[in-house]
């Protein structure tokens, strides 16, 4: 089986080696029997997908590469939130390439629980999305009771809530204007304030 190998250390925390991750992971490889296509290490945040070496690693799980993408935990995978993990992960699983994380032995597609795993993801990612829903109501009660003054003209609740999770997609603002048809001052303004809104 010829596997990826996926490592990624926080550039705001010192002390961080990737090499640590990556010893152990191939360690585990060659206990496996496995044999390592490439590795593939970022030393950047994993809030966002725009990360050099997790760009190259999937332009090569959409060639099939490899077979298997092994990295040491979901997080040093993606920390996107669950719905953009789940997505990412899913499509590895389109590409025809599973995954496995070392640390988290029940997040391995290429077991027999490979449903059971996305049922699980899938799960987590709605509960997200309702947490989601949930902030933006929020977030417009309570503009109302402050009450709008000036500014472009309103937009409706829905439409705020799907700038939201289009904007959880790591959609740009000028991606998300289009998609709504919608002046894209306007989306950076609703925001900039539910997003204020709805942590406070």
């Amino acid at each position: 089986m010829q596997v990826a190998i996926y490592a990624r250390v926080s550039t705001k925390t010192k002390g961080q080696d990737a090499q640590n991750q990556i010893a152990v992971l191939q360690e585990y490889c060659n206990k496996m029997g496995y044999t390592v296509y490439r590795e593939f290490i970022d030393q950047e945040s994993g809030t966002t997908t725009n990360r050099s070496a997790f760009t190259e690693m999937f332009a090569a799980a959409a060639q099939r590469r490899f077979d298997l993408l092994l990295f040491w935990s979901l997080d040093r995978f993606s920390r996107e939130g669950t719905r953009k993990t789940i997505f990412l992960l899913q499509q590895l699983d389109d590409y025809g390439v599973a995954y496995k994380s070392y640390a988290e032995q029940y997040i391995d597609s290429s077991g027999i629980f490979k449903d059971v795993i996305i049922s699980l993801l899938a799960t987590l990612a709605k509960q997200e999305q309702v947490r989601l829903s949930e902030r933006v109501k929020a977030g417009l009660e309570r503009a109302k009771f402050h009450g709008r003054v000036g500014g472009r003209p309103s937009i409706t609740g829905e439409q705020v809530q799907k700038i939201m999770e289009l904007k959880n997609r790591n959609l740009s603002v000028r991606q998300i204007a289009r998609e709504l048809d919608i002046h894209h001052k306007t989306v950076s303004n609703y925001l900039a304030r539910y997003t204020s809104i709805a942590s406070n």
